[in-house]
């Protein structure tokens, strides 16, 4: 460094210069270093008038920051420059190192473009080293960690202008000004860094606020809604256990929060309902089942699932939300059993006999000589289908359906006892019945009738069907019978239906004829029910009319 242009330097100076770099780096605020940095290369370097030019992230650059005339303040503060002005500035004049200085016979150029600027009058220098009211000096500030200024990032350019002494800088005051652009960059560089990170924390505080509301609003909203929620894992060897349960589903199970954490859904819910539980489980969907409360009982509940996931871990947890629908169930089996049933006697009615009677049946009676096999039933060539079997169609599903997925009903033949059976269509007409009501009025055929259906309940198998046809006509279906075991079935009933009555505090008798019927595919229902009541009234008209009834 030269000193012979500058022999001595104040212990004061350097002690102000020094105080300046240290308010540079404690500034509160980006603001407030950028000023200090403008107030410093006054107040230390002994200037008149210094700019910061910060570079905006569109790379242009503004004016942040000026000290040293108030009026001149206040007419570039905040304006902006191009970045092409700027280097095209900075690529011109005299380099001082890693300063520029243009002096004023070249900065005429530069009257005309964007950069904000000010200007100031003066005499023409009378001496060599005499500052010109138009000469500019220029100190980039570049990022730190750059070599050699230039090779870094522009962060901004401290312009300064007039020295106190009234001369260009010497050796000390240029490299004086290089340190103060370096140490300004430093400053600016953590003023921005530590504002960042401020933001940051400000930003990360008001989340960590909303998550925490939110925390507390899931917790309010899970612990006090009025229908049962609870959380499941989901995956893994633990996949449905129950974590957490509010209150709501407590009671609608009777069972402590404690107790539920040891089970699954797949624990509580009716063995009928786990592949249902198991679908709604895998989609994330909802589904009506029926879980098992403490007392060993069930109730029907919509449950709904939703699946929350982690954006980097995949699925971790269902959220199931449990709403008691018992009473809408109960309705709505109460409003299907009154569409399907005689709402007198409580039996199937006429559709749902028919509906049951047709589900056995197919379109395609089946003969004997059936074929051995599939290929058989197709028409393969290696086999010969015996006439009349009734696969009289082209292969094709038609004809899989029809042989593979179905059990042919097949009637017993008349007038022989080989052991088959089938199902036997018992059709039973009341006899004395129009008697009772017309003598003893409605209320006692109701009484009657209901009292006749139980009768034929209890004397029937689990699995036969007891339907009332309208009037006092009943049905019954009852599969697996041989021709001698529907005749006896037929006496039985018939015995238990003569036995006396207790209809409106007096005792009454009425009878029954029965007409049995067989049931085989391709018939229709009706057609199987016809066949039934022919062979009642065969069986009623071939009795004498005092025996027909026992009332």
């Amino acid at each position: 460094m030269e000193t012979e242009s500058e022999p001595y330097v104040r212990l004061a100076s350097l002690r102000q210069l020094h105080q300046v770099m240290a308010d540079m780096n404690t500034a509160r605020s980006l603001a407030d270093t950028l000023q200090t940095v403008a107030d410093g290369a006054v107040s230390a370097l002994g200037y008149e008038m210094a700019a910061v030019n910060l570079v905006r992230p569109d790379g242009d650059l503004v004016v942040a920051a000026f000290s040293g005339n108030p009026a001149a303040e206040a007419l570039i503060t905040g304006r902006v420059g191009s970045r092409a002005s700027w280097e095209r500035r900075l690529s011109m004049g005299e380099r001082w190192g890693d300063l520029i200085f243009i002096p004023h016979t070249e900065g005429w150029v530069l009257d005309d473009d964007d950069v904000p600027q000010w200007f100031t009058d003066g005499p023409e220098p009378r001496f060599e080293d005499e500052w010109h009211p138009s000469d500019r000096l220029f100190a980039p500030m570049y990022t730190p960690g750059a070599q050699g200024g230039s090779s870094g990032e522009l962060l901004g350019v401290i312009s300064v202008d007039r020295p106190r002494n009234g001369r260009r800088p010497g050796a000390w005051g240029r490299e004086a000004l290089q340190m103060y652009a370096f140490q300004a960059a430093i400053a600016i560089s953590n003023a921005r860094l530590r504002s960042n990170m401020q933001r940051a924390l400000v930003r990360l505080e008001r989340e960590q606020q909303a998550l925490r509301a939110s925390e507390e609003s899931f917790r309010q909203a899970f612990e006090y809604a009025p229908s049962g929620m609870a959380i499941a894992e989901m995956g893994g060897d633990q996949h449905g256990r129950i974590l957490r349960t509010n209150d709501a589903l407590c009671r609608l199970l009777g069972r402590p929060a404690s107790a539920m954490r040891r089970y699954s859904f797949a624990d509580l819910v009716h063995p009928e309902d786990i592949g249902t539980l198991l679908r709604t489980s895998a989609e994330g969907g909802r589904a009506e089942l029926r879980l098992g409360r403490r007392d060993g009982s069930y109730v029907w509940v919509s449950l709904r699932n939703s699946v929350v996931a982690d954006a980097a871990d995949g699925p971790r947890f269902l959220l199931t939300h449990v709403e008691d629908i018992e009473e809408r169930k109960r309705r709505e089996l109460q409003l299907a059993h009154r569409a399907s049933h005689d709402s007198l006697t409580g039996l199937p009615n006429s559709a749902e006999l028919r509906s049951r009677l047709a589900a056995r049946l197919c379109r395609r009676p089946a003969h004997a000589g059936a074929p051995d096999s599939l290929d058989a039933a197709y028409g393969h060539p290696a086999y010969d289908i015996p006439a009349g079997h009734g696969f009289d169609f082209a292969p094709g599903a038609e004809a899989y359906d029809a042989y593979d997925h179905h059990v042919h009903t097949v009637a017993p033949e008349d007038g022989r006892d080989d052991g088959a059976k089938g199902l036997a269509v018992l059709f039973c007409d009341l006899d004395g019945f129009k008697s009772i009501n017309d003598r003893f009025g409605h209320n006692a055929g109701d009484a009657v009738l209901i009292e006749v259906a139980r009768r034929l309940s209890n004397g029937v198998r689990d699995g036969d069907t007891v339907a009332r046809l309208g009037g006092d006509e009943f049905v019954i279906l009852a599969d697996g019978l041989g021709r001698a075991d529907a005749q006896d079935l037929a006496v039985r009933l018939r015995n238990e239906i003569i036995q006396p009555i207790r209809a409106e505090g007096r005792s009454v008798r009425v009878g029954a004829s029965f007409g049995i019927g067989w049931a085989h595919c391709g018939m229709t229902a009706d057609e199987v029910l016809k066949s039934a009541d022919e062979r009642m009234y065969v069986e009623k008209r071939s009795r004498p009319k005092q025996h027909r009834r026992a009332g």
